[in-house]
């Protein structure tokens, strides 16, 4: 009786929005190969937790806005008719396991909104002025967006209708004249305004981008990297400090 592939291949975990870095235009085979290796559990690398606490704040803000009116707020409506905000599952509920890859892809929208005609609409909320930079990570984004949808028919939220990016931008203009406004007892407020920007629905791009992951995990030698990648360059730096230091003891 022929195997399956989970019970060939070792398991890999992927998050989704790892998955989206296949996508990116510079990306590095080199980098993402000890990435999977590495289970993302990299040196030096912090990721700053005021962006966790302002993401829960905005699904406070949306999902009181609901409760208090109804609806959610008004700049949404770029995003067509939507519905109220559903609860997000753990991410040990939202996930699943390619059959055919053996990888468990993982990962948890921000907002998921049921809409009246009783679709899914999911949101991933980015705080950061839209940029050129920003731009050049859009590929990244679509990805990971869509590999929510991938999972969420699989996990109950069917059918998803429509993916959308909204990001908060910090509004740092001020003047004299609006300085009493925005100053408290105890500190001062920043206003965010909301940039909307629908993304094409198109999950059945997925399971290949999972097998693109699997070929490089089962890579026996680490890949050439990509010309230019400044990351393979510490890499390089860090690796020529290190033999250095054993060369000299």
């Amino acid at each position: 009786m022929e195997q399956t592939c989970s019970e060939r291949s070792e398991s890999i975990r992927i998050p989704a929005k790892s998955l989206g870095e296949l996508a990116l235009p510079k990306f590095c085979p080199r980098c993402f190969w000890i990435k999977l290796h590495c289970n993302y559990k990299l040196p030096y690398q912090i990721f700053p937790g005021i962006f966790s606490s302002i993401d829960s704040y905005t699904k406070k803000i949306t999902n009181m806005h609901f409760e208090q009116h109804e609806r959610v707020p008004d700049w949404f409506s770029g995003f067509g008719v939507l519905g109220k905000p559903v609860k997000i599952p753990h991410h040990s509920k939202f996930s699943i396991v390619d059959p055919d890859t053996n990888i468990l892809l993982t990962g948890v929208p921000d907002e998921i909104l049921y809409s009246p005609n009783g679709s899914y609409f999911i949101i991933d909320y980015k705080t950061a002025k839209f940029t050129g930079t920003q731009d050049q990570l859009l590929p990244m984004y679509e990805v990971q967006l869509n590999s929510y949808a991938y999972i969420g028919e699989r996990v109950g939220f069917k059918p998803v209708s429509g993916l959308g990016l909204l990001y908060y931008e910090p509004q740092t203009g001020i003047s004299v004249d609006q300085i009493d406004s925005f100053i408290l007892d105890d500190g001062f407020t920043m206003h965010f305004s909301g940039k909307l920007l629908p993304i094409k629905l198109k999950p059945d791009n997925i399971p290949q981008l999972l097998k693109r992951v699997r070929e490089i995990y089962e890579l026996s030698q680490v890949p050439n990297g990509v010309e230019g990648c400044k990351d393979c360059q510490l890499l390089d730096t860090l690796l020529s400090i290190a033999g250095g230091d054993t060369a000299n003891r």
